[in-house]
């Protein structure tokens, strides 16, 4: 029997409203946001956010609270379990991820250290 295929990632009310939003205006049906990780910053490693016309042909598709969002597929594992948030306070608006991957960030925030999931998270034995 095969395991039921674990959601990569999840979205807090909230980012899935922003999203939704941002989503108003595009272009194709197939249009959305994708979600990635690039090398950069003190800590090595940057989230990435773009708007897309249509999901690349390994990208992993989240359909969550009524939204799909993509994941680059060179992402997947570093961003599994991931929840997805939006916030709001005095000094700015934007998407946090609450990523259980997450081993180190610096001051800043934007920069982070991740260690991909390991294969038993996947359902692997």
């Amino acid at each position: 029997m095969a395991l039921p295929k674990m959601q990569a990632m999840r979205l807090t009310d909230a980012a899935a409203e922003r999203v939704r939003a941002l989503m108003t205006t595009a272009s194709s049906p197939d249009a959305g946001l994708r979600v990635g990780i690039k090398k950069g910053g003190c800590a090595g490693m940057e989230y990435t956010m773009e708007f897309i016309d249509g999901p690349a042909r390994f990208d992993e598709i989240v359909e969550d609270k009524g939204v799909r969002v993509f994941i680059d597929a060179k992402a997947v594992l570093y961003l599994l379990g991931t929840e997805m948030d939006y916030v709001i306070d005095k000094m700015a608006a934007k998407f946090v991820f609450n990523n259980p991957n997450q081993t180190s960030a610096c001051g800043c925030g934007e920069s982070i250290a991740l260690t991909p999931a390991a294969p038993e998270a996947l359902g692997a034995s």
